[in-house]
């Protein structure tokens, strides 16, 4: 029996469109939320264990007893569009890596599914368009996606399968690479799968897309018991700040069967239609957040600065609510991460237990924002190599750059807080921790971060909600100056 040779590769952005700066070939070779570009075998050594999709591919493939030819990895912190300098490098590096990897019986690609370039609205739909004309129409090329997929119709068309995140946090991305694996191995074996593809009507805001409640709980819940009955189904929710004619939700089945393939997607879409109005949108005003964060709590309130997360291309260094909260009194609060390399840097040179006057965030050249004046003292310091300790991210370090926390007292309230030099959504609770604050012992914390946090905080919130603050990923999507969504999606 021949061994079948799989190439695997990675190349992964999330780009909002309004995002301010750009992902060059340097953000996709640094190290940040994600390990550092990958090459060779480093990609299967380097990320054994950790939850990613290609770790859970390259474990099910090696378990199988599959020969797994490693190419490439690499991602970068959600930004604006993806320079067509780094698409076109890293685009040429994976190319060369499947040319020269020899006979191959198939490819497995780690894609996002919301990229887009400079030049090209669908970056991931030249990317397999790319890699299908190397490998010629006969060889599997299968790929997983992001939850927050925006799949056009040539992403359908080019690749025999796509596996989609069904958690959001993203708690299953190396099952779901492990789950491409398991149609991979059918394709593999000669069954043809028909596939149908269907677009929802209408845009969902990402803090309304948490599969933890409903109704994306049960949607996502039936999908297992789909496949049981032969039916692969995939949902994505979309990316609603990649400004790009097929944002939005969509599904797409696969099944031996065409009939049952069209069955599911028709009822999928129909299940999409009627959950409409049970969307939850709500976001606190500055001044509900405030009230909020004035009550006495059992365990800590969580507001989450949903709109200013690094993780969704913001510049996480807005002060709306850090304001709202010292303005208001606000004392025994804790915040993070705030991004600004020149406040980390004067902490680093005043030392532990130092007092100065400085500023903080508002320099990203957002209209409006402007950095915040105050008083400030070093709590600790950190060259910013942080292990995570939560689900979502575990067996992976948060690679922060120079940090230091830091107390800000203004006018009547004191916050702490996290200075990153490195861009990084706050979801895991291990960076409060790695400072030495414990969240537990807050009245408040207040999170850069829009559904993620919850993986790690939830369970010891008393309550949580999202606040409407300004920044560049926008929840309140009527707010949004779309230019290509807006004929094909209800807003």
């Amino acid at each position: 029996m021949t061994i079948p040779r799989v190439a695997i590769a990675g190349f992964q952005h999330e780009t909002n469109c309004f995002g301010v700066t750009k992902a060059g070939l340097a953000e996709f070779e640094m190290a940040d939320s994600w390990p550092a570009m990958l090459h060779g075998t480093q990609v299967i050594e380097e990320i054994r264990g950790m939850n990613l999709p290609i770790a859970g591919f390259a474990a099910a493939a090696l378990a199988a007893g599959i020969d797994v030819v490693p190419v490439l990895w690499c991602a970068a912190e959600p930004s604006a569009e993806v320079t067509d300098h780094a698409f076109e490098a890293i685009c040429s590096m994976i190319l060369a890596g499947i040319a020269k990897a020899g006979p191959l019986d198939a490819v497995y690609l780690d894609l996002h599914g919301a990229m887009v370039t400079e030049s090209l609205a669908d970056g991931e739909g030249e990317i397999l368009r790319r890699v299908r004309k190397l490998i010629g129409p006969d060889i599997p090329l299968v790929a997983s996606l992001d939850l927050h997929a925006n799949v056009s119709q040539a992403m359908v068309d080019l690749a025999d399968y796509l596996a989609i995140f069904r958690t959001y946090p993203h708690l299953d991305m190396a099952e779901t690479g492990a789950r491409c694996l398991s149609v991979l191995q059918r394709l593999l074996n000669g069954h043809a799968l028909h596939k149908v593809f269907h677009q929802v009507p209408y845009l969902i805001p990402l803090h309304a897309q948490f599969t933890g409640v409903p109704p994306f709980d049960a949607l996502y819940g039936s999908l297992p018991t789909l496949a049981e009955q032969g039916v692969w189904a995939e949902v994505a929710l979309g990316f609603t700040a990649a400004d790009f004619p097929d944002t939005g939700p969509s599904c797409v089945t696969y099944a031996v069967e065409p009939d049952a393939a069209t069955k599911v997607a028709d009822d999928l879409l129909a299940r999409f239609l009627r959950l409409e109005g049970e969307l939850d949108h709500s976001m606190l005003t500055l001044e509900e957040a405030v009230f909020a964060a004035q009550q006495s709590y059992s365990h800590p309130l969580v507001l989450a600065d949903v709109q200013d997360n690094p993780g969704a291309g913001g510049t996480s260094d807005t002060t709306g609510v850090l304001e709202a909260l010292l303005k208001g009194g606000g004392t025994n609060v804790l915040m993070g991460l705030f991004h600004d390399p020149a406040l980390a840097a004067k902490a680093h040179i005043k030392g532990v237990n130092s007092h100065f006057q400085s500023e903080l965030g508002g320099k990203s050249g957002l209209p409006g924002q402007s950095p915040l004046k105050g008083e400030f003292e070093v709590l600790a310091l950190s060259d910013g190599h942080c292990r995570y300790s939560g689900e979502m991210y575990y067996g992976g370090i948060a690679t922060m750059g120079p940090s230091a926390a830091l107390k800000l007292r203004l006018e009547k309230g004191e916050v702490d807080l996290v200075v990153t030099s490195i861009r990084n959504q706050c979801l895991d609770l291990a960076q409060f921790t790695h400072f030495g604050l414990n969240p537990l012992e807050y009245n408040t914390v207040c999170v850069k971060s829009t559904v993620h946090f919850r993986a790690a905080f939830s369970p010891i919130a008393s309550r949580i909600f999202a606040v409407s603050s300004p920044g560049v990923f926008l929840c309140d999507l009527t707010q949004v100056p779309y230019q290509q969504v807006q004929e094909k999606r209800r807003i």
